[in-house]
């Protein structure tokens, strides 16, 4: 490692904070300007979600596989490479006038995120001292909290405006921002010899009974979530009528109070526990689903629009305020010293969930209503509850007959 490492400085860890923020915000844009996207390219709706599908189940399988190939490399070289890589991708998206360049941009834009984001995290942690961990891990995360807040309303009024086009320029030019940070911001020499866990680590790790269940209970959520999520849009134009502006208003909302979340989340975690969390968020969740696809059904446009926009409220709360606790807890079952891979695999699975939810919602609505992706979403986020309930109990259980 460097000489720079454990040095305390939180300055590197905002340039790296950058590159995250790019990747959040290009992976969440797109899903508001799928409508658009639709109609210029000429293919349905379904299949311009698959655009969402093919990213996160890219990134899914392809980010600890990179990860681990690419072990031997220096950290800062490796950022800056796959940073400037995404920035190419966002390039080639915004010059492909058909689909399947759009395709093919987003499966580089999956391999290139996914190679990026862990080994920022694991940079960060190496580089600030041991009780500075922490807080230099949510620095760098916190740039893809910032692009919920910030970035994703941004790319849905500048595609709005301008044309879905021009949102992946922004994110290309984004991108070579974060690559400018990442060179003058860095040390030559930070991230020399860092220690990579290997494919054998990795799925011992996984293979723990119970950092596998609760691992599950992220793909599900994760899953839930991406039903309804990729196809908001749609529902929006459905249910109240929404227009382009509407929309990008409603994502806008959705998005601060994803960041609220986030944020209220973490520290409603430090003050009850993980476990006194989740369990109401998923049910909170599940509910504002629920709401969702029952306002299509008995309500007028008109009468929809106060239940809609407060349902996507409390989505964006408890969705991503769950997030942060079942980091916590997956972190309190596999320990600080595995933290980093546990914490690795828990982005796939997120991912893979995003991708299977994604899947989910395009079967929906390829064989019936866009309104029935609330009720579909539900389903699956009562699982994970089912699925959180059932091991929490048996640990407590377990806990409380030991000697």
């Amino acid at each position: 490692m460097s000489s720079s490492a454990g040095s305390g400085s939180f300055k590197p860890i905002y340039f790296l904070a950058l590159g995250t923020f790019a990747i959040g915000t290009e992976g969440f844009m797109i899903v508001p300007l799928l409508p658009k996207m639709s109609a210029d390219l000429s293919v349905p709706i379904a299949a311009v979600g698959s655009l969402v599908t093919i990213f996160t189940l890219t990134l899914a399988i392809s980010s600890p596989i990179l990860t681990t190939l690419t072990g031997s490399l220096n950290r800062r070289k490796l950022l800056i490479w796959s940073m400037l890589a995404f920035a190419a991708a966002n390039l080639v998206a915004w010059a492909s006038r058909d689909y399947w360049g759009i395709m093919v941009a987003r499966i580089l834009l999956a391999l290139a995120a996914g190679l990026y984001t862990p080994n920022a995290n694991a940079l960060a942690g190496a580089i600030v001292s041991p009780e500075k961990r922490g807080r230099a891990l949510s620095i760098v995360n916190g740039g893809i909290t910032l692009a919920i807040a910030l970035g994703l309303p941004l790319g849905s009024l500048i595609g709005d405006a301008f044309g879905w086009r021009m949102t992946f320029l922004g994110v290309g030019l984004l991108s070579l921002i974060a690559v400018a940070g990442l060179v003058f911001g860095l040390h030559k020499g930070v991230g020399d010899h860092m220690k990579v866990a290997s494919f054998g680590e990795r799925v011992a790790v996984a293979g723990n009974p119970q950092i596998l269940v609760a691992l599950l209970v992220t793909f599900i959520w994760a899953a839930g979530a991406y039903t309804a999520w990729t196809y908001i849009a749609p529902y929006l134009t459905s249910t109240i009528g929404a227009s382009s502006n509407g929309i990008s208003a409603i994502v806008s909302v959705w998005g601060l109070s994803a960041a609220a979340g986030v944020f209220g989340g973490g520290a409603l975690n430090d003050r009850v526990g993980a476990n006194a969390v989740m369990a109401p968020a998923l049910t909170l969740l599940a509910m504002a689903f629920l709401t969702l696809s029952a306002s299509a059904y008995f309500l007028t446009p008109g009468e929809a629009i106060a239940p809609v926009v407060v349902a996507v409220i409390v989505w964006g709360l408890t969705a991503w305020g769950f997030f942060p606790s079942q980091i916590s807890r997956l972190i309190g079952i596999g320990g600080h010293q595995l933290a980093p891979i546990v914490l690795s695999l828990n982005a796939s699975f997120m991912y893979a969930g995003f991708a299977a939810g994604a899947a989910l919602g395009s079967v929906v609505i390829s064989n019936g209503s866009v309104v029935n992706l609330g009720w579909v979403a539900a389903a699956v986020e009562v699982v994970a509850l089912g699925l959180l309930v059932a091991t929490t109990r048996e640990a407590s259980r377990a806990q409380s007959v030991q000697p």
